[in-house]
């Protein structure tokens, strides 16, 4: 499955209706580690149709208060959702195996 790009009412209808596991990749374009991730994060959706990976630019306004709301303050930063509830938070590239192991797939 491909990435898909998210804007805040998107996020609130994948991360609470989904059946499917969500992965939500904050992220900027001049994030350099942000970048280094996102080939990572195409494997991963690629590898694994039990979830569902999305990405938030925050250098959109209204996805920076989506951002802030959250508690985001470091990018990247990695949300996964299960059943509508966040249950995993990770922060920093890492490489797909990675992600893949710290979230149990």
């Amino acid at each position: 499955m491909e990435v898909l790009h998210l804007n805040k009412e998107s996020f609130e209808k994948l991360t609470t209706q989904s059946e499917k596991a969500v992965l939500i990749d904050f992220w900027a374009t001049w994030c350099g580690p942000c970048v280094k991730l996102a080939p990572e994060l195409e494997a991963l959706a690629a590898e694994h149709d039990e979830i569902i990976v999305g990405k938030i630019n925050i250098e959109d306004k209204e996805n920076v208060e989506l951002a802030v709301s959250l508690g985001v303050n470091t990018i990247p930063a990695l949300f996964f959702y299960r059943d509508g509830k966040l249950v995993k938070q990770l922060i920093g590239y890492m490489k797909k195996d990675a992600i893949a192991s710290q979230l149990g797939l």
